[in-house]
């Protein structure tokens, strides 16, 4: 990674060079540019692990920790709300990057960081885009993307005209507005149940077959929230579907100010800045 040199304009002139998962079209990846150029206002530029001066949402830590094993010339990649997908391998990577803020307590345990605070950036979706649409009495279904096609949840999306099948491939803007206009949502997309959260709609975590569970329990442990095993997707039908206020609003209440807080100063577009 190349830094400016002093003779250079500060970073905050340039666009900010973010890396996320860009293979497949995925909800949770491609929130994560409208949220930092939100948060930075910034530009934002798509970036190689190599390349970026930021990591934002998503499970990548371990890309992160393949990649700067070893130091090299430049600024440090700063983490911002990313979090483990499994339990890391060494933690000398650790020297060479600049952690803001981790995703959640279970992340910051397996890495040996000592942190109070947590938060996933998506917590923050609806900032960016607002939604004052009324809330419907439609049941959201929000799968893991490599889920989206599954004949069994086609068939069960197809038995119950209360059921909407929402995407996770489909542009951020459809997705959100949808999630946001149900009474309640099923997610086995860990970025349904937070953009859920985010907009104040109750919602149920379902299996999220072969995906891992750990970043489900990092981002519940970093809210307070009670989620400790998923439902199967066949079991919606008979699933309680409670529609009161979020038990754990303060958690999240506490991971949205804690992004605020410890986004870094550099990271910020200066005046002027193009």
């Amino acid at each position: 990674m190349k830094a400016p040199s002093a003779d250079e304009p500060s970073c905050g002139a340039y666009p900010l060079r973010l890396h996320w998962w860009k293979a497949q079209p995925n909800f949770g990846d491609a929130l994560s540019p409208l949220i930092l150029s939100h948060v930075s206002g910034r530009r934002v530029d798509h970036a190689s692990v190599d390349e970026a001066d930021v990591f934002g949402l998503g499970s990548l830590l371990q890309i992160v920790r393949r990649n700067f094993d070893t130091p090299r010339d430049g600024a440090k990649p700063v983490i911002w709300g990313s979090g483990l997908l499994r339990p890391a391998g060494g933690r000398a990577f650790l020297k060479n990057i600049e952690i803001a803020l981790l995703r959640g307590p279970v992340t910051a345990a397996l890495l040996g960081v000592e942190t109070d605070a947590f938060g996933d950036p998506g917590l923050l979706v609806n900032e960016v885009l607002p939604s004052d649409a009324p809330r419907g009495d439609k049941i959201g279904i929000v799968p893991h993307h490599t889920l989206a096609d599954a004949p069994e949840l086609l068939d069960l999306v197809a038995s119950d005209s209360a059921y909407v099948l929402i995407d996770p491939r489909d542009p951020v803007e459809h997705v959100c507005a949808a999630i946001a206009s149900c009474a309640h949502v099923f997610a086995s997309s860990l970025h349904g149940l937070i953009t859920a959260d985010a907009y104040g709609v109750a919602n149920t975590w379902v299996a999220p077959d072969g995906q891992g569970r750990l970043k489900f329990h990092d981002y519940a442990a970093s809210v307070g929230r009670d989620m400790r095993v998923p439902i199967a997707l066949a079991d919606i039908p008979a699933a309680r579907k409670p529609d009161a206020p979020l038990a754990y609003h303060d958690g999240f209440a506490a991971c949205r100010a804690a992004l605020i807080e410890h986004f870094p100063a550099a990271l910020y577009a200066h005046e002027g800045a193009a």
